[in-house]
């Protein structure tokens, strides 16, 4: 009778022991591992507009600048000289238009005798009054060209004056200087090359090649995460920014850009990420990780059928969390065992 009672009792913790399951179908979320490269958000050689000489640089390799800031300093003394020569040819249409204005007073005061002389008969001929009005009409139209000259003088002033404006470069944004090639004394222009080079990394890009499989699942505005080697342990975020929408023909990816906000400077352009892109496929079987046992012969989970254990071969999927996506013979609903193990032989029975 004793020995009836510890069976009985063994059946029942063995019972209670046992916690089950039903199989779910819900979609799957994996994500690809894929590699990218760092870029800077904005770059650009800072080179001369205008031929001159170097006379100072103001910053050097790893300066931090900001937008205005003063970088290279130049003279080109032909410049000034030509200002200095433009600017005396405007003294001196000043100095002759003042000559013809006197001239205009001139023959203007003798014009406006002569009009109250000829209301007396006989005292000027018309012939002297209409001279004297032709010479005031001249007198007005000198005047008027050397204004004109005057305009046109000092309107050529003006690109001199902002070409040698060009001879201080200063930073066309928030930056961190490179690269510095240009040094005090050299010969700058044009065609001379950079001086300087900027770059934009307090705000990065980070461009993904996206296999064509997974181009149609690209989220604009989507957070990513990504790793680097230099920071291991890490996990930086960026936002899908912008998409091409053009495949790459050599490779069949898309490049995808990534902002990333840089603020701390951990990050810099040339390294090399490792994004975790995101992938959502169709619904799929989850079951609890813990569900799936193994031996040397076979993957399987052990279901449950009219009370008695089954084992049920499958192939794992994607890990979504603490759940792992199956396939074979199991359907939704399937009620399986939640804790998995070939001690459970098939036949078992389970209540």
């Amino acid at each position: 009778m004793f020995t009836s009672l510890a069976l009985v009792a063994a059946a029942s913790i063995c019972a209670q022991s046992i916690e089950t399951v039903k199989i779910a179908s819900k979609p799957i979320e994996k994500k690809l591992r894929l590699p990218g490269e760092i870029f800077p958000y904005e770059k650009v050689d800072i080179a001369a507009r205008v031929n001159g000489y170097v006379t100072r640089v103001l910053v050097d390799r790893g300066s931090m600048v900001r937008k205005g800031q003063l970088l290279v300093e130049m003279s080109a003394p032909e410049m000034a000289a030509q200002i200095a020569e433009a600017q005396a040819r405007v003294k001196t249409e000043e100095s002759r238009k003042a000559e013809a204005e006197a001239r205009l007073s001139g023959v203007q005061a003798s014009f406006d005798r002569l009009k109250i002389a000829a209301k007396t008969a006989g005292a000027v001929s018309g012939l002297e009054v209409v001279q004297a009005e032709k010479s005031v009409d001249a007198a007005k139209a000198a005047v008027s060209a050397t204004e004109d000259s005057i305009v046109a003088l000092r309107a050529a002033i003006q690109p001199l004056k902002d070409l040698e404006g060009y001879l201080k470069i200063t930073a066309p944004f928030e930056a961190v200087v490179t690269e510095r090639i240009a040094h005090r004394g050299a010969l700058a222009g044009p065609t001379s090359g950079a001086l300087l080079k900027l770059e934009n990394n307090s705000r990065l890009r980070v461009v993904v090649a996206v296999p064509e499989t997974e181009a149609g699942s690209i989220p604009r505005g989507a957070r990513i995460g990504f790793t680097v080697p230099a920071h291991s342990g890490m996990t930086f975020e960026g936002v899908i920014a912008r998409n091409p929408l053009s495949m790459d023909p050599k490779t069949r990816t898309m490049p995808v850009e990534l902002d990333v906000f840089n603020a701390k400077g951990l990050l810099a352009p040339g390294m090399y990420p490792e994004i975790a892109w995101p992938v959502r496929k169709g619904p799929g079987l989850l079951v609890p990780a813990t569900a799936v046992a193994s031996n040397t012969e076979r993957v399987f989970v052990i279901r449950v059928k009219e009370g008695k254990a089954e084992w049920v071969n499958v192939k794992k999927g994607a890990t979504q969390g603490d759940h792992v996506e199956v396939s074979g013979a199991i359907a939704e609903g399937d009620v399986i065992v939640k804790r998995a193990s070939d001690e459970l032989r098939p036949g078992t029975k389970i209540q």
